[in-house]
């Protein structure tokens, strides 16, 4: 991974290694955020950070197979994860591995470069691939 990228967005994952999705925890609500809301949504209260779960499952996605934004792999895939700590959050996964997807496959989390940012810039994002020989 070239070290000189920057995120294509600062804030919602940590390179690593390991890689971390930098989420929320409301202790009043004992609710989950990503990304890290400035407030609790549902009682404004104050949010803590925490370091949210590098494996989930897929529970829905697709795959594009035509040219998308920010200059994106063909094929790529998006859609959401449910993570092992009980979060569903919305993702790209590898786009080397978009024949691997499947409902309920399990994932891990990796950061690399893919696409370009909103100033045509080369970019790291997150993204989940396939576990290899992970059942359903």
């Amino acid at each position: 991974m070239d070290s000189e990228l920057k995120p294509v967005m600062e804030g919602i994952f940590e390179v690593g290694p390991p890689p971390r999705l930098c989420g929320s925890l409301c202790p009043e609500c004992n609710e989950k955020f990503f990304p890290k809301p400035p407030v609790c949504p549902h009682c404004l209260g104050e949010v803590q950070d925490i370091n949210l779960s590098t494996k989930g499952k897929i529970y829905t996605y697709a795959a594009l197979q035509m040219g998308a934004m920010y200059k994106l792999p063909v094929p790529c895939a998006v859609g959401w994860v449910d993570l092992e700590d009980g979060l569903r959050i919305f993702s790209l996964f590898d786009p080397e591995k978009v024949s691997e997807l499947d409902f309920g496959k399990e994932v891990t989390l990796q950061v690399g470069a893919i696409g370009v940012d909103n100033n045509d810039q080369s970019c790291l994002r997150y993204y989940f691939t396939p576990e290899n020989g992970g059942d359903k």
